[in-house]
C-alpha cells in the first residue's frame, strides 16, 4: 500500500520568512500526505457492507463526466503548476493556495452546518436589534414620559451605537481574534438589553440600549469573516448567501413576538411603586434570546484557523483544522480518514506582537496600558491601510455600493409604514363628523365620541362618565355646570371654549388639551397619574404587520442569490439587483392605495435581499484576511450612518410629497448598481 502513498510539499525559493507546524521534510512549508485516494464529500463509507472498494463506480463515468475529485486534483495541479511556472507567489497568497487545500480535504459537513446554526443566531440577534426600539416605542413613551425629541433620539441611538460597533469590533477581530471578539459582543449586547427592559426611567434605558447597540454591531462584520473562513471555494458564495437568511428571520421573529406580546399594554405588573414591568419589557427581554443562544453556542466554537495561522499560532490552528476534519468525515460514516497534513507555513507577524513589559519594569496597570496603546495603534493602522495602492479602489467602490444601498434601503424601510399611516390618517380624517350650533342639557353621554368636531355647540349640565374620547374637537363650544369623570382621550382638544361651572374628576384633559379657552369657577381633582400623552388601549398593529411582510418578503430574494450566485456571479447579483430595486421604487409613483404601497415595499425588499447577499459576499473576498473584519466593519459603520441620513431625509418628507424621497432612492439605487458592475468577478478567488 505504500505505493499508493504521496507527498505533496510545496518549497520556496529565497529567504523564508515562514514559520512551520510539524515535523518531517527537510524543507519549510506545507506537507500533505494523501493516505487516501481524493473522496467526494458525501462519498459512501468504505466499510459499508457488501460493497468493496474495487466495486465502487462513479456513475457519471461512463458519460464521460469527470469525478469530483479529479476535478478538485486538476485544480490543485494548476495552482501549484501556476506557482512554478510564473512568478513567484508572495508568502501570503501560497498560504491562501495551501489553506484551501487544507479545506477542501476537511470538506463542508457537520462541522460547518453547526458553526452556521450559531452564527445564524448572532446574525438574527442584529435583525432583531433594529427592530425592538420601533416596536416597544409606542408602549415605552408612555412608561417612560417620552417627549417627541427624546423619542426621535431613541431610534437615531440605534444606528448610532450599531455604526460605533460594527467600526469598534471589526478593527479588534483582525487582531484579537473572531471568536473572542463576537463573544463579547454578544455579551455586551445580553448584558445592557436585559438592563434595559428594567430601566424605569430615559436617560437609563437610553444608556442601556445604547451600549446593547455597541455590542450587537459588531456581529455583522465578525460573523461574515469567521464563518468564510471556513468555507472551500466553491461553497463559499452560496452558503454565506444562506446564511444572510437569518437577518431576515430576526425581523420575522421581532415582528411576531412584538405582535403577540405588546398589543395590550396594560399587561403586566408592578412591584411598589417605583418597578413597573409593563409587556413592552417582556418583548426586550425576549429580543435579547437569539443573541444568548448564540453566546451558548460560540462557546462550544474554535477560533478561525485562518486568523490564528497570520498569527503565527501553528499548533492551534493545525488542532482545530483536524477537529473540523474528523468531525466532517466521522458525521458521513467514515471515520477511518485520517489527516494528514505535516506541515503548514505562517507568516511570522512580528510587527504585530504586543509590547509586553517584563513585571520588574512595570506595574500591571502600566503593561495593560501600554498593550491597549499598541493595540489602537495597529488597528488604526489596518484601517487607513484600506486606502493603500493595492485596495484603494476596491474600498471606494465598495464605499459607494454600501452607502447608496443602505440610503435607500433603510429610507424606504421607514418611508413605507410611516406613508401607510399617513393615508390611513388621511382617509380617517375623510370620514370626520362635523356637528354645528348643537344644544345639548341634562344629558348623561356614556358612549365613547371619535372623529368628530362640535362647533358652536352649547352643553348644559350635561355627564361625560366613564368614556372615552378619540380624535374629537370643540371649538367654540359652551359647557355649563358639566361633569366629566373617568374619562381616557387620544387626540382630543378643546379650542376657545368657555367652561363654566364644570368638575372634571379623574381625568386625562390636562391644561395643553384646551386651547384659548375661558375657566369660571372650574375644578379639576385627581388627575390621572402619569405622562400627558395620548392613552389608547391597543397599540396600533399595523408597524408589526408591514415589518412582519417585509421581513418575509426577503425570504425569495434570498433563496434566488443563493441558488444563483455561483452560476451568474455575484457582480452581476447586486448590479442587477439594484437596478430592478431602482425599478420597484419609481413604480411608487403609480402607488396611491396601502395595498399597492405594501405589494411594492414587499417586491422591493425580496430584491434588496439579493443585492444584499451579494454585496456581503463580495466585502468578504475582495480583502485580505488581516483586514478582512476591518473592511467589513469599517463599510458597514458607513451602511449605519447612510441608514440614519435615510431614514431621517425620507420621513421627514412624508405627507408633504413622494416625489422626492422616490427620486433619492431611484438615484442612489442607479449609482450603485453601476458602480456594481466595475467589480471584479470573485467566484474563483481564493481568500487571500
Amino acid at each position: 500500500m505504500a505505493d499508493h502513498y504521496q507527498n505533496n510539499i510545496y518549497h520556496q525559493g529565497g529567504e523564508d520568512r515562514y514559520g512551520t507546524y510539524g515535523e518531517g521534510g527537510d524543507h519549510g512549508g506545507y506537507g500533505y500526505q494523501a493516505d487516501y485516494p481524493p473522496q467526494e464529500e458525501d462519498a459512501a463509507s468504505d466499510v459499508t457492507e457488501g460493497h468493496d472498494v474495487e466495486d465502487q463506480m462513479y456513475e457519471g463515468e461512463y458519460q464521460g463526466i469527470p469525478h469530483p475529485d479529479e476535478v478538485k486534483a486538476a485544480q490543485r495541479a494548476a495552482r501549484a503548476k501556476s506557482r512554478e511556472g510564473g512568478s513567484a507567489a508572495s508568502e501570503l497568497e501560497e498560504l491562501s493556495e495551501q489553506y484551501e487545500d487544507i479545506m477542501e480535504d476537511c470538506g463542508h459537513g457537520k462541522f460547518q452546518w453547526t458553526l452556521f446554526i450559531v452564527l445564524g443566531l448572532a446574525l438574527m440577534a442584529d435583525g432583531v436589534e433594529c427592530y425592538v426600539v420601533a416596536f416597544a416605542l409606542p408602549s415605552a413613551e408612555k412608561d417612560l414620559c417620552l417627549s417627541n425629541a427624546e423619542k426621535g433620539m431613541l431610534g437615531l441611538v440605534v444606528f448610532l451605537s450599531m455604526m460605533v460597533g460594527a467600526f469598534l469590533w471589526g478593527g479588534l477581530a483582525d487582531k484579537t481574534g473572531r471568536r473572542r471578539c463576537l463573544i463579547l459582543a454578544l455579551a455586551i449586547n445580553c448584558i445592557f438589553a436585559f438592563l434595559s427592559s428594567f430601566a424605569q426611567g430615559y436617560g437609563f434605558f437610553l444608556f442601556f440600549r445604547l451600549l446593547s447597540g455597541i455590542g450587537i454591531g459588531g456581529t455583522v462584520p465578525i460573523v461574515y469573516s469567521y464563518f468564510s473562513e471556513f468555507l472551500q471555494m466553491d461553497k463559499r458564495g452560496e452558503h454565506l448567501s444562506w446564511l444572510c437568511m437569518f437577518w431576515m428571520i430576526g425581523g420575522i421573529y421581532a415582528s411576531f413576538t412584538a405582535w403577540g406580546i405588546i398589543p395590550r399594554y396594560g399587561w403586566g405588573f408592578s412591584m411598589g411603586t417605583d418597578l413597573q414591568f409593563h409587556s413592552w419589557r417582556v418583548f426586550v427581554l425576549v429580543a435579547a434570546l437569539p443573541a444568548i443562544a448564540s453566546l451558548v453556542g460560540l462557546t462550544f466554537m474554535p477560533e478561525s484557523p485562518r486568523f490564528l495561522l497570520e498569527h503565527a499560532k501553528h499548533d492551534e490552528a493545525w488542532m482545530i483544522l483536524k477537529q473540523v476534519h474528523d468531525t466532517n468525515w466521522r458525521a458521513k460514516g467514515q471515520p477511518e480518514k485520517v489527516f494528514t497534513v505535516t506541515h503548514i507555513k505562517a507568516p511570522k507577524t512580528a510587527e504585530d506582537e504586543f509590547i509586553e513589559i517584563q513585571s520588574a519594569t512595570g506595574t500591571p496597570v502600566q503593561r495593560w496600558a501600554v498593550r491597549s496603546l499598541t493595540l489602537c495603534k495597529l488597528v488604526l493602522r489596518n484601517i487607513a491601510s484600506l486606502l493603500s495602492t493595492e485596495l484603494r479602489f476596491a474600498t471606494l467602490f465598495m464605499a459607494v455600493i454600501w452607502f447608496c444601498m443602505a440610503f435607500s434601503y433603510y429610507g424606504l424601510s421607514v418611508w413605507f409604514p410611516d406613508m401607510i399611516k399617513h393615508l390611513q390618517y388621511e382617509e380617517y380624517k375623510a370620514k370626520v363628523k362635523t356637528f354645528h350650533r348643537e344644544r345639548v342639557e341634562n344629558f348623561h353621554f356614556n358612549f365613547s365620541l371619535e372623529n368628530q368636531i362640535h362647533k358652536e355647540g352649547e352643553y348644559i349640565r350635561d355627564r361625560f362618565v366613564d368614556i372615552e374620547m378619540k380624535s374629537v374637537r370643540f371649538e367654540d363650544s359652551l359647557f355649563e355646570e358639566c361633569h366629566f369623570e373617568d374619562i381616557w382621550s387620544t387626540d382630543t382638544v378643546f379650542k376657545n371654549c368657555t367652561i363654566r361651572s364644570t368638575l372634571f374628576y379623574n381625568t386625562d384633559l390636562w391644561e395643553e388639551k384646551f386651547i384659548d379657552c375661558r375657566m369660571e369657577n372650574t375644578t379639576f381633582e385627581h388627575n390621572k397619574q402619569g405622562c400627558h400623552l395620548d392613552m389608547v388601549e391597543e397599540n396600533d398593529v399595523l408597524i408589526y404587520l408591514v415589518s412582519f411582510l417585509g421581513s418575509l418578503a426577503v425570504l425569495p430574494g434570498n433563496i434566488i442569490s443563493a441558488l444563483f450566485v455561483e452560476k451568474i456571479g455575484r457582480v452581476k447579483i447586486i448590479g442587477g439587483s439594484m437596478l430592478i430595486s431602482a425599478g420597484c421604487s419609481f413604480f411608487l409613483f403609480l402607488s396611491f392605495s396601502q395595498s399597492a404601497i405594501i405589494a411594492l415595499q414587499c417586491m422591493f425588499c425580496a430584491v434588496s435581499a439579493a443585492a444584499w447577499n451579494g454585496i456581503e459576499v463580495v466585502t468578504v473576498e475582495l480583502y485580505p484576511t488581516s483586514k478582512r473584519a476591518t473592511a467589513f466593519g469599517v463599510l458597514n459603520a458607513l451602511c449605519k450612518l447612510a441608514a440614519i441620513l435615510g431614514s431621517s431625509i425620507f420621513a421627514s418628507f412624508v405627507g408633504i410629497t413622494k416625489a422626492i424621497p422616490i427620486l433619492l432612492s431611484f438615484t442612489a439605487l442607479v449609482c450603485g448598481g453601476l458602480v456594481a458592475l466595475r467589480l471584479p468577478d470573485t467566484r474563483q478567488k481564493i481568500l487571500q
